[in-house]
C-alpha cells in the first residue's frame, strides 16, 4: 500500500490544469496547417481554450475524484483531489482516509508538501498550466522533438528547464494529449496525459474526464480523474495557501 500511494503522490503532481471542449464553438484550425511554425500552432492553441480569458483567469479552482491502479495490480485507490491556482500560488490536496492525507502548497516563493522526500516540479510548470504563460519572457515555445515530429503540435519549456510537449487535435487545434518528462531521486519519470470529456466554464475549457499514465522505467501506473466541481474567479483566501509552521 506504501508503494501505492508514492505512486499516487507522484501522478496527482504531474497532472495540472487542461482545458478543451466536446463541443468548440469555434474552429480555429483554419489558421495553422501542416506547415505552421510551433508558435502559429501554440497562439492558435491558447485561442482554442480560451485565449485572453485564459491569460487573465484570476483563480481556478478544481474538485473532484480520482483512481490510482498500481503496476501489475487488480488494485486500485480511490480518493477525492481538489486543486486550487492562483497567479503563482497553487495547493493541492488528496484525501483518502484512512490511507491518504496529502497537501502540497506554494506561496509563489516557497513550497511545503505534507509528505517528507517528495520534492517534484512545481504544479504550474508541468501541463496545461503552460498554455496562458505563451508569449511570457523564459517560457519558450519550440518544435516537438524527433520522436513526435508526425504529430501536430509543439513545446513548452519554463524558465526553470521543465518542458510539456502538447499534441493537438488537428480539427480544433485544442490539446488531445500532453506528455512531461523529469527527475525524480535520479530516475526518469515520464508522464502522460489523454482528454476524455470536456467542460467550458466562464469562456475557460477545463477538463472534466482523463486519464493519465505513469512510467518510472521498470513499471508503469495509471489513474482515471474525474472533475466534479469547477470555479472561475471565484475568491479564493489568502489562508488557503498559509503553510503549516
Amino acid at each position: 500500500m506504501r508503494t501505492l500511494f508514492s505512486l499516487f503522490v507522484l501522478i496527482i503532481l504531474s497532472v495540472g490544469v487542461s482545458a478543451q471542449t466536446a463541443q468548440p464553438k469555434t474552429d480555429v484550425s483554419t489558421s495553422v496547417d501542416s506547415k505552421s511554425t510551433a508558435i502559429e500552432l501554440a497562439q492558435a492553441t491558447l485561442k482554442a481554450h480560451g485565449g485572453e480569458k485564459f491569460r487573465a483567469a484570476k483563480t481556478i479552482v478544481l474538485k473532484g475524484t480520482v483512481e490510482v491502479t498500481a503496476p501489475n495490480s487488480a488494485q486500485t485507490l480511490p480518493a477525492a483531489f481538489a486543486l486550487y491556482f492562483s497567479g503563482e500560488k497553487y495547493r493541492f490536496d488528496i484525501q483518502a482516509p484512512p490511507i491518504v492525507s496529502f497537501r502540497q502548497i506554494s506561496d509563489g516563493r516557497q513550497t511545503y508538501s505534507s509528505m517528507p522526500g517528495i520534492s517534484l516540479p512545481p504544479m504550474n510548470r508541468l501541463g496545461l498550466p503552460l498554455l496562458p504563460r505563451i508569449g511570457d519572457e523564459g517560457f519558450i515555445v519550440s518544435a516537438l522533438p524527433e520522436k513526435l515530429q508526425k504529430k501536430r503540435g509543439f513545446r513548452i519549456t519554463s524558465p526553470e528547464g521543465f518542458y510539456t510537449d502538447f499534441i493537438l487535435d488537428e480539427k480544433t487545434s485544442l490539446v488531445k494529449e500532453y506528455e512531461s518528462s523529469y527527475d525524480f531521486n535520479g530516475r526518469e519519470i515520464t508522464t502522460s496525459v489523454a482528454i476524455d470529456k470536456y467542460r467550458e466554464v466562464e469562456g475557460i475549457l477545463l477538463n472534466e474526464k482523463f486519464s493519465q499514465r505513469l512510467d518510472m522505467g521498470q513499471f508503469t501506473s495509471y489513474a482515471n480523474f474525474k472533475t466534479k466541481e469547477f470555479l472561475v474567479n471565484s475568491e479564493v483566501g489568502e489562508d488557503v495557501f498559509v503553510m503549516p509552521e
